[in-house]
């Protein structure tokens, strides 16, 4: 809803450029009277082999009683006794991150972040994306022919007892050990860290089970624990990502409109669940990667989340390979990742997306740069940068305006042209262009250069929207920049230098039209109303903007009177 509302204010700003520079425009007379392709491959990833599933990218949306699974006659499989022993959790921590895995099915169930504050808990207490009513973040199940082993029921023995600090000088590594030797069956899970980064390398290997085909099903969700202040606002963000190792575009579904199961068929290179600031992700492994085969979502109504589902088989050393990130939408450690997981959180609509990403993820690059090189507050990194642009759109808004002074002084012209030819519309139309070539005179020249902002403003909107590094950001009285003004007090300076900056060009213009008096009293006001919820970052931005073209409207407002003048 608030990108919506966003679209509107920029569209009718949009308007309010193009209608205050063409109230007299010069008159623009009327001139004289493929087969398809296949929808399914054989594969053995995500089904039994040999049969058919979808083609990667197509989705099919089943009732939960056609959940595709193992095949027909699966059973669980008994490997020795049931889980007995005490249950533990093992902690690896770094500076970043302090990581829990459960002696019970070696899954992961905590994962807090150290240097981001949970605004839901209490005071100083870290974000932990797994803290989501004691289900496990991401646990396992292996498939074995036909029967399946829920690892979640087995008792696993950790190496290291205690757990462990993740040294500065390397990577280090956790072993989960079950062993069955009166069946013959064991499972290792081994999970390898290092202290600046939040991937985990992750292996599983199962042994006792002779030749027989093995699959290993990852489950993750329903959601990542939430940790926001605006609850409803980081519901609107939350979703799964999907990234086809062949051709096509990320695939993004919110997980407040899933209704139904619905299987993704694969190949997929890695498989994300998101909130707005964070990511939990299964990452193909960076070493003989082995792609995910399909991945089911089965939504959680109470939950507003879904399980999400992912096979693997094994790389060729007979082990399931893969990596995990559970961590924060930090662009330097997205980027470090590759594979387009940059844009695990796609923002905008889709259509813009092409236009609206890379240049999103240059103007958050500026920010941020901006930020560690001047060693200053977002905030006054957000007042110098609205300030640069208006300075460098300086020679562009003084030839937009000065294009508005011509069209006033062109307009006896205009008037005499069109009084002489209205009744011969080519005439008409020669005659007028005639004029605009002796004058040098683009009749759009005033308005498009007043355009540009427009995509930087939109942007930022989604960035603000998305970006962590504004989260929690105090500035002066604002406790956080990524949060709408508390006070109110940006949407009123912003509805303020909106109306000054039309009144001085109202003042300038001389007799002014009754439609721009109009705009003039009723557009701040509304542009205030409309920007009263958004980011203050944003306002800030755009407010300092308007501020900083005072000094110009000034300017021109001054050669506008001269010319006046000098007509009399």
């Amino acid at each position: 809803m608030d990108s919506r509302r966003f679209i509107l204010a920029v569209i009718l700003m949009v308007a309010v450029m193009v209608v205050t520079n063409l109230l007299f425009p010069p008159a623009r007379p009327t001139p004289g009277t493929n087969a398809a392709d296949s929808a399914a491959v054989d594969t053995t990833v995500g089904g039994t082999p040999g049969s058919t599933v979808p083609a990667a990218g197509q989705v099919s949306a089943q009732p939960d009683s056609q959940i595709p699974g193992p095949a027909a006659g699966t059973r669980p499989v008994t490997v020795g006794s049931a889980p007995a022993g005490p249950v533990d959790t093992v902690y690896v921590e770094s500076d970043r991150y302090r990581y829990g895995f459960s002696t019970r099915g070696g899954a992961l169930v905590h994962a807090a972040m150290l240097t981001h504050e949970s605004f839901t808990g209490g005071e100083n207490q870290p974000v932990d994306l797994a803290d989501i009513g004691g289900k496990p973040l991401v646990s396992y199940r292996v498939t074995v022919g036909d029967q399946t082993v829920d690892i979640s029921r087995l008792d696993f023995r950790p190496e290291p007892a205690s757990g462990f600090r993740v040294a500065m000088d390397g990577a280090q590594q956790l072993r989960l050990v079950h062993a069955d030797s009166a069946a013959g069956f064991a499972i290792d899970i081994e999970y390898g860290f290092v202290p600046d980064a939040y991937v985990i390398d992750t292996h599983v290997s199962v042994r006792g089970i002779g030749n027989r085909p093995a699959k290993l099903l990852i489950e993750m969700g329903p959601n990542i624990a939430q940790s926001e202040a605006d609850s409803t606002d980081d519901a609107r963000h939350r979703a799964y990502v999907l990234n086809p190792t062949n051709s096509g575009g990320l695939r993004s579904v919110k997980l407040p409109k899933l209704q139904q199961t619905t299987t993704e068929s694969g190949p997929f290179s890695w498989v994300a669940l998101r909130s707005k600031y964070f990511v939990a992700a299964l990452l193909s492994s960076s070493v003989n990667p082995v792609p995910f085969g399909g991945v089911i979502a089965q939504p959680i109504r109470n939950a507003l989340g879904a399980d999400l589902t992912a096979t693997l088989l094994p790389a060729a050393d007979g082990r399931f390979g893969f990596r995990m990130y559970v961590g924060p939408q930090e662009p330097d450690q997205l980027e470090a990742i590759g594979d387009r997981f940059k844009d695990v959180n796609p923002f905008g609509f889709s259509f813009l997306r092409p236009v609206l990403m890379p240049l999103g993820h240059a103007l958050a690059s500026l920010l941020y740069g901006m930020h560690n090189l001047l060693g200053i507050s977002y905030g006054w990194v957000l007042i110098i940068f609205g300030i640069l642009i208006r300075v460098l759109l300086w020679p562009l808004n003084a030839k937009a305006m000065r294009s508005q002074m011509k069209n006033m002084e062109m307009q006896p012209r205009i008037k005499e042209i069109q009084a002489r030819y209205k009744k011969e519309p080519e005439k008409l139309q020669k005659e007028m262009l005639r004029l605009y070539k002796e004058e040098g005179f683009n009749p759009m020249g005033g308005c498009l250069p007043m355009l540009i902002p427009f995509p930087i403003l939109l942007t930022l909107y989604f960035v603000f929207a998305n970006a962590i590094a504004f989260r929690g950001v105090e500035f002066l009285w604002l406790p956080d920049l990524s949060q709408h003004d508390p006070l109110y007090i940006l949407p009123i300076v912003l509805g303020v230098s909106m109306f000054a900056l039309q009144w001085l060009s109202s003042k300038s213009a001389g007799d002014q039209n009754p439609q721009m008096k109009i705009m003039m009293y009723t557009m701040p006001p509304f542009m205030t109303f409309i920007f009263l919820r958004f980011a203050a970052g944003l306002n800030l931005y755009y407010a300092t903007m308007n501020l900083a073209s005072i000094p110009q409207q000034i300017q021109i407002m001054r050669e506008r009177q001269r010319l006046r003048a000098a007509k009399k």
